[in-house]
């Protein structure tokens, strides 16, 4: 007896040595996959680059396996399918530098923001980046060689590119422009497969961020509603989804869009709170999942037609949406809308239009009047939304006079900005409410920016660490107050871009002439500079360009000291950063996050 066990254990492992399962396969051909990473090129991919590449691994984006050649883009913008005739609302591109990557090289590393290698691209085709989109939001992407391979170019794509060329109501790939700014290289698309290393790792709510395999395994086949969302649920909504899911007999599925900027709210996080805290009034067994898709500039009918793939491929059998008729185009599943509805005063609850005696409705805030209520602090109306969502409204878009702001002065050495700033930060340090932290030129330039020389690429880094120490100052609700000269457009709108993901901007153009500013040259900096003593001086030997998004404009030329503090202070007020005397407008200006 001991002789047949010992044998059968024999067999057993011989067999297990011989018969490979799938999944050992699959792990060989990464581990060796990982260890000629360190030969090839890398691309670290930007925010909405990673999401795509995420949609791509785990299936979500199937039958794509990797990102699309230039004959598919074409056949997606002309006729919203692939060349073999499947439906596909959109490109699914990737753009990097032409410099990224040498001519020869047919591989590329794909890394996440921390240089992480996620997947290797086989690049099958290189062709110029056509179909301009705009930038999106988050970490921009940039490349580094391996040793020996040369030197890398200046990272990262440009900001602020030229407005999208439409094409059947597509304006271009999910991706960066197409055409780089004056600072930046051109681009090129790659295009090819993609071999995933590892899985990506993930920040707040990980334990919600499953594969599309994984939840339709718990979903089964029953019937399954799913609403795709950048923005908080209102109790419309909620009553809309539990009417329709009703209908159907099917169990809900939420999926918050947790790549960008989320409506009213900004942050994803905030956005898979408001959903978590709205799912407590669905019905049970309602799923939350988090997708990462990234926001791109189609049209209506092809929005629909990706959130309607996405969510099959997840397992739904319906797609929900709330406006008031369901678009006639076809998709991946049905899309249900549940038509128009508004709030029963009578029954004190929302409920079709047509089942509600006329003139006892209440219609639904209207567009701007949520995000003003939560701007001035005051009480998010419970026939609006659930007091839980209205909590979380609350704490992830606190009023403005809590929430953090960046005052960020630009213009002329000599202008002013100093001056102004440290009179604005004397006066919000008497009145005591506010915290403040003033980061001025000068400052900045011997401790945070030490040894950086005054070339374009520099200035852009020093702006750019001034704008991560205002961005840090923001996020815990205090004031940081800007006073760089920052003579590029670009690199301002960089910093307005990282603020806006956590509190708010404003831009003040100190604009006095450049003839008063070199009349006032305590440091004799401007005679030098046309005496060639000093390079790359901006008024002199480099260009100032003037912004065309400020907030308020400022020359101390025409105003004294206290006047132009004055104007900050009254902007401030009126836009209801600060408490007055006078109430705040309804709407002050505001960076594009709040």
């Amino acid at each position: 007896m001991a002789g047949r066990h010992e044998a059968a254990r024999a067999a057993s492992s011989l067999d297990g040595a011989t018969r490979r399962t799938e999944v050992d396969v699959a792990a060989e051909a990464v581990t060796g996959l990982a260890a000629g990473l360190a030969s090839l090129p890398s691309w670290t991919l930007d925010e909405g680059q990673l999401a795509d590449l995420e949609l791509l691994l785990s299936g979500a984006f199937a039958p794509l396996t990797g990102f699309m050649t230039a004959a598919e883009v074409a056949s997606v913008c002309e006729s919203g399918t692939l060349p073999d005739g499947t439906a596909w609302p959109v490109p699914v591109t990737l753009d990097v530098p032409e410099d990224a990557v040498p001519p020869a090289q047919r591989r590329l590393a794909l890394n996440d923001p921390e240089g992480v290698p996620l997947a290797v691209l086989d690049i099958s085709e290189r062709s110029a980046a056509v179909g301009l989109s705009p930038p999106r939001a988050g970490r921009r992407g940039r490349h580094a060689r391996p040793e020996g391979a040369g030197p890398a170019a200046q990272p990262t794509r440009a900001a602020g590119a030229a407005e999208p060329v439409m094409t059947d109501g597509f304006a271009g790939a999910a991706g960066p422009a197409a055409a780089a700014g004056p600072a930046g290289p051109a681009l090129v698309r790659l295009s090819g497969p993609v071999t995933k290393c590892r899985d990506p790792e993930h920040g707040p709510f990980r334990q919600l961020r499953r594969t599309p395999a994984q939840v339709r395994a718990e979903l089964g086949d029953d019937p399954v509603l799913a609403f795709a969302t950048r923005r908080p649920l209102n109790a419309r909504q909620i009553g809309q989804l539990r009417h329709e899911a009703g209908q159907l007999r099917a169990r809900l599925l939420l999926l918050p869009l947790v790549t960008g900027k989320a409506d009213v709210i900004v942050t994803p996080e905030a956005l898979v709170r408001t959903v978590r805290a709205a799912a407590r009034h669905l019905p049970p067994g309602t799923l939350v999942v988090p997708v990462p898709l990234a926001a791109r500039d189609v049209g209506a009918e092809r929005e629909i037609k990706l959130r309607a793939l996405v969510a099959a491929s997840y397992g739904a059998t319906h797609l929900f949406t709330d406006e008031p008729e369901a678009p006639a185009v076809p998709a991946a599943i049905p899309v249900v809308s549940a038509g128009d509805w508004a709030y029963d005063r009578a029954a004190e609850v929302w409920r079709p239009l047509s089942l509600i005696e006329p003139g006892t409705e209440r219609a639904d805030l209207a567009m701007g009047e949520l995000e003003d209520l939560l701007d001035r602090g005051e009480e998010v109306p419970a026939w609006f939304t659930p007091p839980a969502v209205a909590a979380e409204l609350r704490r992830a878009r606190p009023p403005r006079t809590e929430r953090g702001l960046v005052i960020f002065l630009t213009g002329l050495s000599g202008s002013g900005k100093s001056t102004i700033a440290r009179g604005v930060r004397d006066a919000l340090s008497e009145r005591g409410d506010r915290s403040v932290s003033l980061l001025d030129g000068d400052l900045v330039r011997d401790l945070l920016s030490a040894g950086l020389t005054f070339s374009r690429a520099d200035r852009d880094l020093n702006i750019a660490r001034i704008g991560f120490v205002a961005t840090e100052v923001a996020r815990h609700g205090g004031i940081a107050i800007c006073a760089p000269i920052a003579p590029y457009a670009q690199a301002r709108a960089r910093v307005r871009g990282m603020v806006s993901e956590v509190g708010d901007f404003l831009l003040v153009h100190v604009a006095t002439p450049v003839q008063v500013c070199e009349a006032r040259d305590r440091k004799g900096l401007y005679a030098k500079a046309r005496s060639g003593l000093i390079d790359n001086f901006t008024g002199v030997s480099d260009p100032y360009e003037e912004p065309t998004d400020a907030e308020l404009t400022i020359d101390t030329s025409a105003m004294s000291r206290q006047q132009s503090v004055d104007a900050v202070l009254h902007l401030l007020t009126v836009g209801g950063w600060l408490r007055g005397d006078e109430p705040p407008e309804t709407r002050g200006p505001a960076g594009p996050g709040h």
